[in-house]
């Protein structure tokens, strides 16, 4: 935790470990800022603020973990790398991201998918080295699965699971809204008389990197109060170009089927 803490707020180990002992103490932030300075090497309070607010995310950090060790153990699935890779992530986004392909809160259409026999052939189209595609699902045709295109969709679902899932993908998307991110607003039909104080974001776009924070929280409110919808989006287009980046091989027939579970996996 003194290690973490330390080279996210760019300070001396003994500044943090310091620090932490005086909090647990039950010091207070302005009584450490004042009349601690020679333990925490002169640290003002918000420094101090920040040090006992990552302490907080280290402790539900490490809590997660746990929580998603044992959920994956359950299920048989723990292997030795995987859980090298959740004890060593460094944030809760992390950790999400590596339990998101076991984590089960209703049936989704790829279970559904999978219950009908359709996950081989979704291997299958994944390697995108199938000459006949049509041919191909053939074999996957039963009373739940009467024709080439149902086999192609259920399919489809599987792969649309495993894209929106694929950790490489989703932290790359999530650098791209980080960088590129628009914000917009416009106003609820009905309320314009209502929120006549939130006229100038009735109809607003902007990037959102460049945001005053004023404004953001201007929206926010808005939003809150139900005058204004909110939508935060990227170049839909050039999003999923970067996943075809990721995932399509070659301009076969196949590769259509991957397209389109593309587009779905992105929505």
């Amino acid at each position: 935790m003194i290690s973490l803490i330390s080279k996210q707020l760019n300070l001396q180990d003994w500044q943090v470990k310091n620090t932490l002992l005086l909090l647990d103490d039950a010091c207070t932030i302005p009584f450490i800022s004042r009349y601690r300075k020679e333990a925490t090497g002169g640290l003002d309070e918000v420094q101090i603020a920040q040090i006992q607010d990552l302490q907080q995310k280290v402790i539900e950090l490490q809590a997660r973990k746990q929580a998603v060790l044992k959920a994956i153990e359950e299920q048989d699935k723990l292997s030795p790398e995987l859980q090298k890779r959740i004890e060593n992530a460094q944030t809760l986004t992390e950790v999400e991201d590596i339990y998101l392909p076991f984590k089960k809160t209703r049936k989704t259409r790829a279970d559904k998918a999978r219950e009908r026999g359709l996950e081989p052939l979704a291997k299958k189209l994944m390697l995108q080295n199938l000459g006949d595609v049509e041919k191909w699902t053939q074999a996957f045709l039963n009373e739940q699965v009467e024709t080439p295109e149902d086999a192609l969709k259920g399919a489809r679902d599987i792969m649309a699971e495993w894209i929106s899932t694929n950790e490489f993908i989703r932290n790359s998307l999530r650098r791209k809204f980080e960088k590129e991110a628009l914000i917009s607003s416009k106003v609820v039909m009905g309320k314009e008389e209502e929120g006549e104080k939130y006229r100038d974001y009735f109809k607003w776009e902007e990037k959102l990197q460049r945001i005053a924070s004023h404004r953001l929280l201007a929206l926010h409110r808005a939003q809150k109060e139900g005058i204004l919808q909110l939508s935060i989006f990227i170049d839909k287009d050039e999003a999923l170009e970067l996943i075809e980046r990721k995932f399509v091989k070659n301009n076969s027939e196949v590769a259509e089927q991957i397209k389109l579970s593309i587009k779905d996996a992105y929505t």
